[in-house]
């Protein structure tokens, strides 16, 4: 029977305030639950875009104010941290990604 692990996000705005926290599910490999992790993380770093806003100024956002999902189970590890998973490099990627689509003309 395998373990299933379970996703929590935490409200970095909300630090610490257990209130605050959701489960997102279970699910039955790491692999999984960690990619569903990296999800929420890049879907939390897209919220706070805006024109103009630097990798640093977009990772400081998520910082204060993001979702910070981690799993439990398993043997205790934590196998995903958002704040080592973001990077100055995902951050580009994503204001990237974000302002090519918004500098395609409508066809």
């Amino acid at each position: 029977m395998s373990e299933k692990y379970k996703i929590y996000v935490d409200d970095n705005y909300h630090y610490m305030d257990k209130s605050e926290r959701y489960s997102v599910g279970s699910y039955d490999s790491l692999e999984e639950a960690v990619n569903k992790c990296k999800e929420i993380t890049i879907k939390s770093l897209k919220d706070f875009y805006e024109k103009g806003i630097t990798p640093e100024t977009l990772s400081a956002q998520w910082a204060m104010f993001g979702e910070d999902p981690y799993v439990f189970g398993g043997d205790g590890a934590v196998p995903f941290s958002a704040r080592k998973f973001i990077s100055t490099e995902l951050c580009i990627e994503i204001i990237d990604s974000i302002e090519s689509v918004i500098a395609k003309p409508e066809a």
